[in-house]
């Protein structure tokens, strides 16, 4: 019978992380990023923006699994996306904000209080990406 219940309770949790809706006034927010941070539970960055940066960096972003637009656009200058991760579904938040000749970006994790370095990892590999495309 407890077996029973702690298998409701933890599958409930599991439901809720998958479900659980992500208002965008929570998480479209300003990321206010005044210098590069390495964070417990995410990552903020600044980069150059050469005017055609942020269009770019939402082509490569997008081509990450499990990752959706939650709010804005490149067209506004300031986007946020849904990632989750592969088998438990933890949803991470990345918003960059164009901020006269810079981005700002700022990804962080909403359950928990460490990422255990996976924002900064993915961060880390759009970043790269978009400096090989600017490379060519």
């Amino acid at each position: 019978m407890v077996f029973f219940a702690i298998l409701i309770i933890v599958a409930g949790g599991l439901a809720w992380i998958r479900l659980a809706p992500s208002d965008p006034a929570d998480w479209h927010v300003d990321p206010k990023v005044t210098a590069d941070q390495d964070l417990s539970d995410g990552v903020r960055r600044r980069i150059p923006d050469r005017g055609d940066t942020l269009a770019r960096l939402h082509a490569i972003i997008l081509e990450t699994p499990r990752t959706e637009v939650l709010a804005g656009s490149p067209a506004e200058g300031h986007v946020t996306y849904v990632t989750r991760s592969q088998w438990m579904g933890f949803p991470d938040y990345t918003t960059v904000q164009q901020n006269g000749e810079v981005l700002e970006l700022w990804a962080r994790l909403r359950f928990g209080s460490s990422d255990m370095g996976v924002n900064r990892a993915r961060v880390t590999g759009w970043l790269e990406t978009l400096r090989a495309a600017e490379a060519e």
